[in-house]
């Protein structure tokens, strides 16, 4: 846990300084990483730590950009309209999730992907509110191109670090634990006293509402959102790959998959764009051969010389597998 903490300490303050050494493009990259690590430290609440393969994240991001931009033209502070963004998509979230996360495995799947699918045509219909198809202009943030991108920048920056902190915070509680249960065997979770609709809709809320905030922060960045671009099915399943390669249920995981992913998009995807999709799904391919456990899994995979014996069974182990311990989260 401690070893996971000051290598993301390094990270951020790595990351915090790059503004002040490098040009606008650095900057833009560095945006991408702290908006990518937010969504997949998020993530990895409920598809992580919990094992339901949510893919509604473009749905919430979708939403706090509209929630944001309407906001924000209705005359709230920038920063308002951001928190007011993400009261909403928690709120939606936590009322989604009471209802959706009745649903188990596949089902629950295709119903989170079709929330994406159901708010992009609501947005595209009710042009009288969200612009439809024509999308919504939002004012400009005045102090040029340089100040704008160091402005947004830290503001992803600091959900970044608020997601991290959330995690943390998750990962040494009672909810985390719950959470770990869950993904072992629910039915067992239940009956040894888990509260699992409980901690799965806390688990549901708290990975999406910063979504919302993301989502909000990226309409103020660009200045302009419609509804494709909005809710992005790409990057509903950009999310949980990015986890998925880092290594799900980790506090490290998320950030190593994210940024490992945004610098192989754009240092070698960018180049070669008629494929992009088509090098996404090998992606998926090979982390679920080779990789199941992700970067870090392959990474702190003992050998077979030096593996240590079986770990003496507590209540996670006797639901199935045995969960992370609390100490060793990443």
């Amino acid at each position: 846990m401690n070893r996971s903490l000051v290598l993301f300490a390094v990270f951020a303050l790595v990351l915090a300084l790059l503004p002040w050494v490098g040009d606008n493009h650095v900057v833009q990259q560095a945006s991408f990483v702290c908006l990518f690590c937010a969504l997949a430290l998020s993530w990895n609440i409920i598809g992580g730590y919990a094992g339901y393969p949510s893919f509604a994240t473009a749905a919430f991001v979708g939403l706090g950009s509209y929630a944001g931009a309407l906001l924000q033209n209705a005359g709230w502070p920038m920063v308002a309209a951001w928190v007011g963004a993400t009261v909403v998509t928690g709120a939606f979230a936590a009322l989604l999730g009471w209802g959706l996360l009745r649903m188990k495995g596949h089902y629950f799947a295709v119903g989170s992907i079709s929330i994406v699918e159901v708010l992009r045509l609501v947005a595209s219909s009710w042009s009288g509110l969200t612009g439809g198809g024509e999308g919504l202009n939002l004012p400009i943030l005045p102090g040029g191109p340089a100040f704008a991108g160091r402005v947004f920048f830290y503001a992803l920056f600091a959900v970044m670090v608020i997601a991290f902190a959330m995690t943390v915070l998750v990962h040494r509680s009672r909810l985390g634990f719950g959470l770990q249960c869950i993904q072992q065997n629910e039915d067992a979770a239940d009956m040894v006293g888990v509260d699992v609709v409980r901690y799965k809709t806390i688990g549901f809320t708290l990975s999406a509402f910063l979504c919302g905030t993301v989502g909000a922060i990226s309409a103020s960045w660009t200045a302009y959102i419609a509804p494709t671009d909005a809710f992005s099915i790409l990057m509903t399943l950009k999310v949980p790959v990015m986890v998925l390669l880092g290594g799900p249920g980790t506090l490290l995981g998320p950030v190593v998959g994210a940024t490992s992913f945004v610098l192989i998009e754009q240092t070698v995807w960018s180049r070669f764009l008629d494929y992009n999709q088509a090098a996404l799904g090998i992606v998926v391919v090979l982390l679920i051969f080779f990789l199941p456990g992700g970067l870090l899994g392959r990474l702190r995979r003992p050998s077979r010389k030096t593996a240590p014996a079986p770990a003496p069974s507590s209540a996670p182990a006797a639901l199935g597998r045995q969960p992370t311990p609390q100490g060793e989260g990443s």
